[in-house]
């Protein structure tokens, strides 16, 4: 069953961000070949259109490659994978910031609550 879709961002980002977490997370290897456009379709229940412009936008930014008759594939750069990355871990931490502080906590108060959520969880492991 597909994902639901935020609908205040274009679908075509929000795939986007499907795949670049699936590649950090490893789910996508490096070098690895991507679902067609008309698997991920299918499996995202979206137009082609849109997966078409979600692989353009990923091969502007260098994280995938078309190889002509063979698909498209994730890059072997570990720089560009790296850059991908960081601007991933910066974005979820604004985000975090910005939720936090619109509900009123303090640096200290999120730097505090990050600290023993992270020793809670080393303990558990």
């Amino acid at each position: 069953m597909a994902q639901p879709f935020n609908p205040s961002v274009p679908i075509y980002l929000q795939l986007c961000e499907r795949i670049k977490n699936r590649i950090i997370r490893g789910e996508i290897g490096i070098g690895e070949r991507l679902p067609s456009v008309r698997e991920l379709a299918i499996d995202a229940a979206v137009n082609p259109n849109t997966v078409q412009r979600a692989y353009r936008e990923l091969e502007e930014t260098g994280i995938v490659e078309k190889k002509r008759g063979q698909g498209t594939f994730v890059t072997e750069k570990p720089a560009v994978l790296q850059r991908m990355r960081e601007e991933l871990k910066t974005s979820h931490i604004k985000l975090f910031v910005s939720e936090m502080r619109e509900m009123g906590y303090s640096e200290r108060e999120m730097l505090d609550g990050l600290k023993d959520f992270l020793t809670d969880k080393e303990e558990k492991e």
